[in-house]
């Protein structure tokens, strides 16, 4: 992630205009977010599709892909986002709202080629500092999901398996295989 060369407030940053890929705020350092690629894209995909296929028939919530949230005086775009069915961000007229102004319950990082790992883990840390229930990182080169959850280790799970977050979405266990199945053309 490129730094900008002055801090800014959450205020300040929000009346800049969108750019692409994102900028994000944290701690008042504005950063641009890497561009997606090909395999973060379907991983992306892949999450935000498992995700939104068991919750939303049972109406337990919603996964959005590259979506802004600001909090806290910082404001992230994870690759993933899910709200519970409470808490999906609503306008006055129950419509889906474009703004945001708290943290989803859980939010999804997806390292790209040559992203340092490092920044990852320091962003899914401070998602759960501020609120979040579940922080995922994935590494599709080493194939691994690391799962953070406040006051525990974070668990690493490669390659394959089942990643239970019923705590969260009772009931959900994310398919590891099926996610980085994503990544093969068939």
């Amino acid at each position: 992630m490129a730094s900008a060369q002055r801090r800014m407030t959450l205020d300040e940053f929000l009346a800049l205009p969108e750019q692409a890929p994102a900028m994000e705020l944290v701690d008042g350092e504005v950063t641009q977010k890497v561009a997606p690629q090909t395999r973060q894209a379907a991983m992306q995909f892949e999450v935000a599709t498992q995700l939104n296929s068991f919750a939303r028939p049972r109406k337990l919530g919603r996964a959005f892909p590259e979506h802004r949230g600001s909090y806290d005086g910082a404001s992230t775009v994870p690759d993933v986002t899910f709200f519970i069915r409470e808490r999906i961000p609503r306008d006055r007229h129950g419509q889906l709202a474009n703004r945001v102004f708290y943290q989803p319950d859980i939010a999804v990082e997806i390292a790209s080629p040559d992203q340092p790992l490092s920044d990852l883990l320091v962003r899914c840390l401070w998602y759960l500092a501020h609120g979040v229930r579940i922080a995922l990182m994935i590494d599709p080169e080493r194939h691994w999901v690391v799962v953070f959850r406040p006051v525990t280790e974070p668990i690493v799970t490669a390659d394959t398996g089942q990643i239970d977050l019923g705590d969260v979405i009772p009931g959900f266990v994310l398919d590891v295989d099926r996610l980085f199945q994503a990544m093969y053309v068939d």
